[in-house]
């Protein structure tokens, strides 16, 4: 039907399978992510401002080089901390989280450790899969993948939590649309479970 996703049905009651996937973008301030929205958006670098509340968009995305696409509503929330508390809001009812990290931040990894962690222990988002952006990945001082695991302890995120950590640079868009694939495959496995819970029922 257009958009890659005709053939699931969502168990979720506040998202019908025929809308466009509900992603919230979240992290620290200054990690890049209204820079990776509008480089999803527009493919192209836009000079960005601190977001004060939130940006959305609705974008369809390319699969795997194939003509199949999905249609993503992405929620780019701000990272400043008055504004954190905020997040579960936007995460409600979400297919996926999208949390960008600041490679080269090395001081702040610890502070974005805790608000990943914190807001995938919610009990609305148990299970919701999380792609993690390495953003930045550019810059010669950046941390390395495996640092920037061991660092944000992604091992110890919950067991019903699917994640995947994606090497990007938001300013150019590598590694974006990779990131993107792997989280559309994580979020359909995911609606292909609770279906078949559904039914056990």
């Amino acid at each position: 039907m257009g958009n890659g996703l005709s053939d699931h049905h969502s168990v979720l009651p506040c998202l019908p399978s025929f809308q466009a996937l509900h992603i919230v973008i979240l992290g620290l301030d200054c990690a890049g992510k209204t820079t990776v929205l509008y480089r999803l958006r527009f493919n192209e670098f836009v000079n960005t401002v601190p977001t004060k509340g939130f940006n959305t968009e609705k974008i369809k995305v390319s699969l795997g080089g194939s003509r199949r696409t999905a249609s993503f509503h992405f929620w780019d929330v701000g990272g400043q901390e008055k504004l954190r508390p905020l997040w579960r809001s936007y995460t409600r009812c979400a297919d996926g989280i999208v949390f960008v990290v600041d490679s080269v931040d090395a001081e702040r990894i610890e502070e974005a450790k805790i608000e990943l962690h914190k807001i995938t222990r919610l009990a609305e988002n148990q299970g919701v899969p999380v792609l993690v952006v390495a953003n930045k990945q550019d810059l010669r001082n950046s941390l390395s993948l495996a640092e920037m695991e061991s660092m944000l302890a992604l091992g110890e995120l919950s067991s019903a939590t699917p994640w995947h950590l994606q090497p990007a640079c938001a300013i150019i868009g590598e590694g974006l649309q990779e990131g993107l694939e792997k989280l559309h495959v994580m979020i359909m496995k995911r609606r292909k479970m609770l279906r078949q819970q559904k039914r056990k029922r």
